[in-house]
């Protein structure tokens, strides 16, 4: 099973807010992001972005070049990455 993202509501809003090209483009990342997340964690790497807790469960990082700041827990158990946060700053 590959690892896969699911968003929250507000972050989906965000997405579904942004000019189409944009929005293809965040929606591509975030999709290999979960792809390069779980590569890491399948083995015992450290994921991508900056650490927000002790645990290893919450990252940080910045889609480089468009402004947009993502925040997403590893749910190792389901193979998902979850992003609570997502902004665009347009």
């Amino acid at each position: 099973m590959s690892w896969t993202v699911w968003a929250e509501e507000r972050p989906q809003q965000t997405v579904l807010a942004m000019p189409v090209d944009l929005r293809r483009k965040t929606a591509n990342f975030l999709r290999a992001l979960a792809l390069e997340v779980g590569g890491a964690v399948d083995l015992d790497r450290h994921p991508p972005g900056d650490a927000l807790d002790d645990v290893g469960m919450r990252y940080s990082l910045e889609v480089p070049g468009e402004g947009i700041i993502i925040e997403y827990m590893i749910m190792r158990e389901a193979k998902e990455i979850r992003v609570p946060v997502l902004v665009w700053l347009y």
